[in-house]
């Protein structure tokens, strides 16, 4: 990048790629492994789990959207927050969204090593955390298109794959296969098995699969349309997560009993397994096709998930760089217009992820994932609050695309992330993570204090 020229990202990605790279973010790992750990936490429950927590993020989607459509930028939480509310509120954000995704691509690390075990018991976690970090990062020094293209086929085999589980699933219902009825949804002792405390419990891991879609926000600075795209991608995608979650979920405890699925590993690979259906015999023994083909897309979806963190985290640095809370060499662009040292930067710091299977192999997924949950909650009352102060600010003539039940809606999700908050102190394994809230935001605050000072004398 010479000196002098305007740095920009390229407008690149359409609205099939845009549709994609928010399902690509939300249909990952928190469905097709924390599922098993939601599943056995409240039993048939979780299915009113995420409808409701499905509902709380279409409303917080819409935020960001009606914000997003009316300015596209790059890193645009950060860009609201500090326009609309104050100069730490912008820069809060944006380091906070960032620190999010290096959580959420290190919980998506995390259990890469699970998904290959299953054929390569002897390859150890951390080492198919480190390919699987350095492949995808060489794939996001490319060009956006490319990026668009990889993230585009990643999320449509997901989409796929759970249109498959479900048509299977209803197959296999319908035709009576073994263990299969629908009474197993409330034979073992009832759809709610375990009480309030724990469905509100659930909700934590709920949200962590819901984490991804407003990925929208971010990809409003390279999207070639954004006042028609994202208002079509966000009309579009809360729906089909809400139908992929509920509904795929719904055939798994269907197909089988929900108190023996256990949290081992992917339930869409447990449940083909022990039912062993679909078994072929091959030269080098017995193979599962079902089982063998849904861990192949488990792989793929958390592969596809780290993808989208890398992208955003790259995408977040450099808004950063751009409004001055962030070093200027993070707006350095290589020839093919994607910001290289932002991505380099964010991969770096994903490499705990690896260091953290090879120390602690052993729930490094629900220590990341409960980290993550309270770095979303920032974000997600971040959004609220900054729509809640923007619609003060502009002329709502000007806006073509309108949360609906402002602002009773805004006051609803907000007491909603409050209830996460209070549900995960009551958590002995997710605790931690919330008294890490207010130690974070004072470190945060210290370095927003030496950047104003850094820039005083400069």
């Amino acid at each position: 990048m010479s000196e002098g020229k305007e740095v920009k990202l390229k407008r690149g990605l359409k609205n099939r790629h845009i549709q994609m790279i928010a399902l690509g973010g939300a249909i990952g790992t928190g469905l097709f492994y924390g599922s098993a750990q939601s599943i056995a936490l409240v039993g048939p429950a979780i299915l009113l789990a995420y409808l409701l927590g499905g509902f709380v993020i279409y409303l917080i989607m819409t935020m960001m959207g009606e914000m997003s459509t009316h300015e596209p930028v790059a890193g645009a939480f950060s860009h609201f927050s500090y326009k609309y509310w104050g100069e730490f509120p912008g820069f809060l954000a944006g380091w906070n969204y960032w620190f999010l995704y290096i959580l959420v691509s290190m919980a998506e690390l995390s259990v890469v090593g699970i998904y290959i075990q299953v054929w390569f018991p002897e390859i150890p976690l951390w080492a198919s955390s480190l390919t699987v970090l350095v492949l995808i990062t060489i794939i996001n020094l490319f060009s956006i298109k490319i990026y668009g293209e990889f993230e585009f086929w990643f999320a449509l085999v997901k989409v796929l794959a759970i249109m498959l589980l479900i048509a299977l699933g209803g197959y296999l219902i319908l035709t009576g296969a073994d263990g299969a009825t629908i009474s197993n949804l409330w034979a073992h002792d009832g759809f709610f098995p375990f009480g309030v405390k724990e469905f509100l419990l659930s909700l934590v891991i709920v949200m962590f699969s819901f984490g991804g879609t407003e990925l929208i926000g971010i990809t409003a600075g390279e999207a070639d349309n954004p006042k028609k795209s994202i208002p079509k991608a966000i009309k579009q995608v809360i729906w089909r997560i809400l139908l992929f979650y509920v509904l795929s979920i719904a055939v798994l405890m269907i197909l089988h009993p929900w108190n023996e699925i256990g949290t081992e590993g992917s339930p869409f690979v447990i449940i083909f397994q022990e039912m062993g259906f679909g078994i072929v015999n091959t030269p080098i023994g017995e193979i599962n096709i079902p089982a063998t083909f849904f861990n192949i897309v488990v792989l793929s979806a958390a592969i596809s998930v780290y993808n989208s963190g890398i992208y955003s985290n790259g995408r977040m640095l450099f808004g950063l760089a751009e409004q001055g809370n962030a070093p200027k060499f993070f707006l350095k662009l290589n020839r093919n217009s994607a910001p290289f040292v932002a991505i380099l930067f964010s991969s770096l710091c994903t490499l705990v992820a690896v260091i953290i299977n090879f120390v602690v192999p052993e729930g490094a997924f629900m220590r990341i994932m409960s980290l993550a949950v309270a770095a979303a909650t920032i974000t997600w009352g971040l959004i609220v609050i900054v729509q809640y102060k923007f619609r003060k600010q502009v002329d709502l003539k000007e806006l073509t695309f309108k949360v609906p039940f402002y602002p009773y809606s805004n006051y609803f999700a907000l007491a909603f992330l409050a209830l996460l908050l209070v549900m995960m102190t009551q958590s002995g394994s997710m605790v931690y993570a919330v008294i890490v809230i207010p130690v974070w935001i004072i470190a945060l605050y210290i370095g927003f204090l030496i950047k104003k000072r850094l820039s005083k004398k400069s």
